[in-house]
């Protein structure tokens, strides 16, 4: 059941949300959104259907993310594998997360979800904040869709790695294109140093 109730919407705080997608993977960049609506002024059936990204069928997420950025403010930005590698992953997304912001332009409390608020910026870390902010939640959704159709087109010039499935993650596909391929320069090397 999805968390926000679009009864309930002047409850929910008026915040810039942001998550990243990708910090777990193999290949590819860690993406990050940052997202601001008024939750009582979007769309009862946008704000009903926002989830963890994880959650929602990819359907679904691909069907809200254009919703997401018709009704909001949003702002992307991405830390590539050589940024990954140079300042390590932590680092890299709270960069990213950084630069969201900043061209989003908009005077407000950043909620992050996770465990590391942004330093410098008012606002917090929300620990499963997918789920209590809806802010975060669409964030998760608009990364997810632009990081995964990113992963997919560079599958089509890079082949023997599964990306059009497995957008980067470490599947048991990815890692045996990893042992017959080795690294692309898409992977990053402080993941990979073990498969390449």
């Amino acid at each position: 059941m999805p968390p926000f109730d679009p009864a309930r919407a002047a409850a929910y705080p008026i915040v810039i949300g942001c998550d990243e997608v990708g910090r777990g993977a193999l290949s590819g960049p860690v993406v990050v959104a940052a997202v601001w609506f008024d939750p009582a002024l979007l769309p009862p059936e946008v704000l009903g259907a926002l989830d963890d990204s994880k959650k929602l069928p990819e359907p679904v997420r691909n069907r809200l993310a254009p919703l997401i950025r018709a009704h909001a403010r949003v702002a992307l930005a991405a830390g590539s594998p050589a940024l990954i590698d140079r300042i390590n992953i932590r680092a890299a997304t709270l960069d990213a997360m950084g630069r969201a912001v900043r061209k989003l332009g908009i005077d407000a409390p950043v909620f992050v979800d996770g465990r590391d608020a942004l330093p410098g910026l008012p606002g917090r870390a929300v620990i499963g904040g997918e789920r209590l902010v809806p802010q975060i939640a669409a964030a998760s959704i608009v990364a997810k869709v632009m990081r995964d159709a990113f992963m997919r087109r560079l599958a089509k010039h890079h082949p023997g790695y599964g990306w059009e499935r497995n957008v980067g993650y470490g599947t048991a596909l990815h890692r045996a294109g990893l042992a017959t391929l080795g690294r692309s320069v898409h992977h990053r090397v402080s993941f990979t140093r073990t498969f390449g």
